[in-house]
């Protein structure tokens, strides 16, 4: 049997098959595993708000008040296509309603949060610090100090394991004349996230930081005028700059024992899955994936920062515009980026955990709460009476698994827009009833 504990009660020995919040959440490369005495107060440490155990496969709980895990179980239909969608959204008992999901385990301390917070802002000062000191050396003509980039990294990667969407909140402080330093730390913490959320290894997660950390090097062989310019480029310039990926690579070359994948995303983070960047013109398969994750993650810092020459986009406008830049990236890594930040684009069609199709409206004030409106189930093929659910951050009700294109379930763009699902199904009067 499943129960929900609080990370203070996990003990060795038990089974863990899953940690509340997103999988930004718990310090872990699998959430499932035997419990071993290192992993106790990784456990306790982490800003988890619950653990699920299997009593089946582990030591059972103590506690008399564990919370089995119950609660809302999909229709036969849903059950059967998709055995792991077992809790989904509640279903509207009669007309229209909006689908709360459901909040289980214990709320984060404030103080933890707190702590998470110092802890990100004190890696943030150390990056800050490093990068500078780096990017000095490298302007000076001497060679990258591996030492402190690799232990820069590891700072990273453990903060990451810990709490990534609080160093990423304290990243998108930065001030403008940080940005030359801390938009590699940034990339580096985008590059962590989405390997761990892909599934690599640790090592591979650790050469994925350090490509993102290394990535835009090449920049200190071009003039600061140029990289700090208020206004656009002249053709001149703009070449001076698309040298960079070049001067970077050769630069890490003359440097022992830097990851050939760091060496790659460093040379090919400007090129376009449709062969249109540079500096080569590679496409498709003839990009690494790490090349193709570098230049997501590079842009996606980029257009959320402030800059010289523009202000900051918000996370939502930024993925919605980057999803419609076809042939610059990887649809699928992008989406792969999108789950690991819970950030979608509105207006797009998703498929969901519980086999129903819905539009995004908007992604909450958190930027990671996407709030879908459902109208139609897969399992059942058939259009289903509109209704609006909030995606929670531990996915417990539902989950995006897909972008769906439209024709593929015989629907239209103009059919799938929020306004004519509902005035499908009566207007706007029953949408404003329905809430």
């Amino acid at each position: 049997m499943l129960h929900s504990i609080p990370p203070s009660s996990v003990k060795v020995g038990m089974y863990v098959t899953k940690f509340g919040g997103t999988w930004l959440d718990h310090p872990f490369w699998f959430s499932r595993f035997v419990v071993k005495p290192k992993d106790v107060m990784r456990i306790n440490e982490a800003s988890i708000p619950y653990v699920v155990i299997d009593d089946e496969r582990g030591v059972r709980p103590e506690s008399p008040a564990v919370e089995e895990q119950t609660g809302p179980v999909a229709d036969s239909a849903t059950a059967s296509e998709n055995p792991e969608a077992v809790k989904v959204r509640p279903k509207p008992s009669s007309g229209f309603q909006i689908a709360k999901p459901v909040r289980r385990g214990p709320v984060f301390e404030p103080a933890r949060r707190e702590n998470d917070r110092e802890r990100a802002r004190n890696i943030v000062d150390g990056s800050l610090a490093t990068m500078k000191r780096t990017l000095s050396d490298v302007r000076l003509g001497r060679a990258v100090r591996l030492v402190e980039v690799t232990e820069l990294v590891d700072g990273i990667v453990g903060m990451v394991e810990r709490s990534p969407r609080t160093l990423l909140e304290i990243l998108r402080l930065k001030k403008k004349d940080e940005y030359t330093y801390l938009h590699s730390v940034a990339v580096c913490s985008l590059m962590v996230n989405v390997a761990r959320h892909l599934g690599r290894s640790e090592a591979e997660v650790r050469d994925y930081g350090m490509a993102g950390l290394l990535h835009d090097i090449g920049k200190m062989g071009v003039d600061e005028e140029i990289l700090n310019k208020p206004g656009s480029l002249s053709e001149a310039e703009y070449e001076r700059v698309r040298q960079h990926p070049k001067y970077g690579h050769e630069l890490l070359l003359k440097t022992a024992n830097i990851p050939e994948l760091a060496l790659d995303v460093c040379l090919h983070h400007h090129e376009r899955v449709d062969g249109k960047g540079y500096p080569h013109k590679l496409s498709g398969d003839d990009l690494s994936e790490a090349a193709r994750l570098g230049a997501i993650c590079d842009v996606y810092d980029a257009l959320t920062s402030d800059r010289t020459y523009k202000s900051a986009w918000t996370p939502v406008e930024t993925v919605t515009a980057m999803w419609r830049w076809h042939g610059q990236f990887d649809r699928d890594l992008l989406f792969a980026f999108m789950q690991a930040m819970g950030i979608f684009p509105t207006g797009i069609l998703v498929e969901l955990r519980s086999r129903q199709l819905g539009v995004v409206l908007e992604n909450g004030k958190r930027n990671s709460r996407p709030r879908i409106l459902i109208f139609h189930a897969l399992g059942r093929a058939k259009r289903v009476p509109p209704v609006e659910i909030e995606l929670d951050d531990d996915f417990a009700n539902d989950a995006i698994v897909a972008i769906a294109d439209p024709e593929k379930f015989g629907l239209t763009i103009e059919e799938c827009r929020p306004d004519a699902i509902w005035n499908e199904w009566g207007g706007l009067d029953v949408k404003q009833a329905s809430g």
